[in-house]
């Protein structure tokens, strides 16, 4: 047999080793992930990982108004959150580098890992658990709100409902919690959780307070529940919010949805 038959031959056999261990481990060899810009203007969205898995898509990129972007999800088991940027400027000087208005992730367009600067609203996922190829998900305020935003499993099996805030909450934002850019004067950008605003164990549910017994709505987390009762608000909040799909063929998360 000559050499680039065996490196063919040994290609297919490798190819056929990794089929088989996707389907045996129940997770679909095609799932993809859909992000979806339906706002009036451009959005830079973000994918950070948890610790020890990988980055997608570079962690980051330029999405324009009424687009879409379709990529491979992760054939094997993944978590991480997913958010928008919004309000970015570009630096002419120094390639890569953006500025953001909200959602930021130092300064970079490709985020390679790095998490988002509150307010932001955030998808939260964990992919290909279970025997039966389980994807968990649902939409996070915990981190307050700068952009509404749903996630949409399609081709499920369970329980794959439709989650998130459709709700502009930049317009009814409580004073205390507006993030303005410019500082201080300019349109509201963000509206912030209220442990971001104040800072005090209480809110943000740590020391004492991180337990679900100590860790309660507060008025400021109920602001957001009122308004977009599909979202997890504070960081005891019911578990039962995170919902398991099974074996989804994509899932999209839809900005401006």
């Amino acid at each position: 047999m000559s050499s680039s038959s065996s490196l063919l031959s040994l290609s297919c056999f490798s190819l056929l080793l990794t089929l088989i261990f996707t389907i045996t481990n129940g997770a679909r060899p095609d799932f993809i992930m859909t992000v979806v810009n339906n706002c009036p203007y451009p959005i830079w969205p973000a994918i950070q990982p948890n610790t020890g898995f990988p980055v997608l898509e570079r962690g980051g990129f330029h999405l324009d108004k009424l687009s879409h972007r379709s990529f491979p999800g992760p054939a094997q088991h993944w978590a991480g959150r997913v958010w928008a940027r919004t309000g970015c400027t570009a630096s002419a000087s120094a390639p890569g580098h953006l500025s953001c208005a909200t959602g930021d992730c130092g300064g970079r367009l490709e985020c390679a890992g790095a998490g988002g600067a509150p307010p932001a609203s955030l998808a939260e996922f964990s992919l290909h658990h279970g025997h039966k190829d389980q994807s968990s998900y649902t939409v996070s305020l915990v981190d307050g709100f700068n952009i509404p935003m749903t996630i949409t499993p399609h081709e499920g099996q369970g329980n794959c409902p439709v989650v998130g805030c459709r709700a502009d909450l930049l317009a009814t934002c409580p004073q205390t919690l507006q993030l303005r850019s410019p500082a201080g004067h300019g349109p509201v950008v963000g509206c912030k959780s209220g442990c971001e605003a104040f800072r005090t164990d209480e809110l943000c549910c740590r020391n004492q307070y991180n337990s679900p017994q100590t860790c309660r709505p507060s008025t400021y987390s109920e602001f957001f529940k009122k308004a977009c009762p599909a979202t997890v608000t504070y960081g005891h909040d019911s578990p039962s919010l995170t919902h398991e799909c099974s074996s989804p063929r994509e899932l999209k998360v839809i900005f401006c949805h």
